[in-house]
């Protein structure tokens, strides 16, 4: 696909060795360009020869770069179509059959932080999920379909916040990948009344988290419906079993999924009470320590000013503590689908596993940090963290086909103890490589590659 689109170009080195060669660095070590050129020194990489950081720097330009204007259609408010987009939606297309329906997208954001000013767009203070508010930043959001597979990247200024983002990108989605039927599954931070009534209005189906604390209606009323729970067993792919809890509500003709599951609310029970077992002792040393921890903050109460005697300013407030107890394990669901409770309560399951993968997938793709300053390098840049991401979930795909659970820390170890040297011999040259350790074999043989035989002769 890459070739196909560079054909034309007059680019004097091979661009698609210098996305491929950063792409392999984000999966093997991470990090940024001028890290990259430095690793490639040490590994045989066919094709890669000549390439130096200037080349990199020129092939994430071109990825991130704009696409003429009467190729417009689709973009965002917040971000143009680039030759990016195309390729995600030829990958797409080219896996296609591999989908019956394309019906439920997830989508997680975060925000990366910039060494310097950033893009001429992107760069923007803002709220840091980095929690580095002195650098500007912008936010990064990847979609997942349902079986955990990235679709595309979106990327917007670093001041955007998240609740205005959704409909645009449903909006796009749903023209760049010709999705029909859409359930929106979200969570409460990419969610506002504005955002609902959007998804309404366009005939959209959703599933989203509810503010179970913060929002009245949900507190006084929904949690207050005293109708039986239906208790219910889940399966887990670990072959375990999970207890819900789990009824419908409906109010003021909204539809609500207000579901308890028994192992959280134990876990939370232990952990509140390790926190009060730690405000005692805390209490017993002195009051000013405590202001500052939000959860320690929580189940305290001023005391009154009494005869002015020394002693403690706070103490726990058990009605504090009873409330909080109120919301172990329990989450609430706001939906308009035409799907049972259970379904809506596992397919918001699913998109807590997709956060989960998205935070391993932040830790194990870092991206940062990021020098570039022109906002087409730093679209590509980011795009080549996308594509090492795609790579890396076909290939624990094809893994688990053949029941081989990838270890991704020790599988990159065994895979940099994978050398060769070259032996010079009576005229002979002989290549020879180490031995295959760890998960290495079996990891080759599930995606179909042939190892080189421990020696050969050298063709030169």
């Amino acid at each position: 696909m890459l070739h196909n689109r560079l054909a034309g170009r007059g680019f004097e080195f091979d661009v698609e060795r210098a996305i491929f060669v950063t792409v392999l660095h984000r999966i093997m070590v991470s990090g940024s360009d001028r890290a990259c050129e430095r690793w490639m020194e040490d590994y045989e990489i066919r094709g890669a020869e000549g390439l130096a950081l200037h080349h990199l720097y020129r092939a994430m330009a071109w990825l991130g770069e704009e696409l003429p204007d009467a190729e417009q259609a689709g973009a965002t408010p917040f971000a143009p179509r680039c030759v990016k987009d195309q390729i995600e939606e030829e990958l797409f297309a080219r896996r296609r059959d591999l989908f019956s329906e394309l019906s439920v997208v997830f989508m997680d954001t975060t925000s990366l932080c910039f060494h310097g000013r950033g893009g001429e767009t992107l760069g923007r203070r803002g709220h840091s999920k980095d929690h580095r508010p002195d650098l500007n930043q912008m936010l990064l959001a990847v979609v997942i379909d349902a079986d955990g597979r990235p679709l595309c990247t979106e990327m917007w200024p670093g001041n955007t916040a998240d609740v205005a983002v959704l409909l645009p990108v449903i909006d796009r989605l749903r023209s760049r990948f010709a999705i029909g039927r859409v359930c929106v599954v979200a969570d409460r931070g990419m969610i506002s009344q504005a955002t609902i009534e959007g998804l309404e209005a366009r005939g959209l189906e959703y599933i989203l988290g509810a503010r179970e604390r913060s929002d009245p209606l949900i507190r006084e009323v929904v949690l207050a419906d005293e109708r039986p729970f239906t208790p219910l067993l889940i399966e887990r792919a670990n072959g375990a079993e999970t207890e819900l809890r789990i009824k419908e509500v409906s109010v003021a003709g909204r539809r609500y999924v207000v579901c308890r599951n028994e192992a959280e609310a134990e876990r939370d029970r232990a952990d509140r009470q390790a926190i009060l077992a730690g405000l005692e002792r805390q209490l017993k040393r002195g009051d000013k320590a405590l202001i500052g921890n939000s959860a320690y903050r929580r189940y305290l109460r001023r005391l009154r000013d009494g005869d002015g005697k020394p002693g403690p300013a706070f103490e726990i407030d058990p009605g504090k503590a009873a409330e909080e107890a109120k919301y172990d394990g329990l989450f609430v669901l706001r939906t308009n689908a035409r799907i049972t409770p259970l379904q809506a309560v596992l397919r918001y399951r699913d998109l807590l596993a997709v956060e989960e993968l998205f935070r391993r997938t932040k830790a194990l793709l870092r991206t940062r940090p990021i020098y570039h300053s022109s906002d087409a390098a730093i679209r590509g840049h980011v795009f080549c963290s996308f594509l090492a991401l795609l790579l890396q979930k076909e290939l624990a795909t094809l893994c688990a086909a053949k029941g081989v659970k990838i270890e991704w820390a020790n599988l990159l170890r065994d895979l940099d103890r994978l050398q060769q040297a070259t032996i010079e011999k009576d005229g002979k040259r002989i290549v020879t490589r180490t031995h295959a350790e760890g998960q290495v074999g079996r990891v080759f043989q599930a995606a179909g590659v042939a190892l080189p035989p421990h020696f050969r002769e050298h063709p030169g």
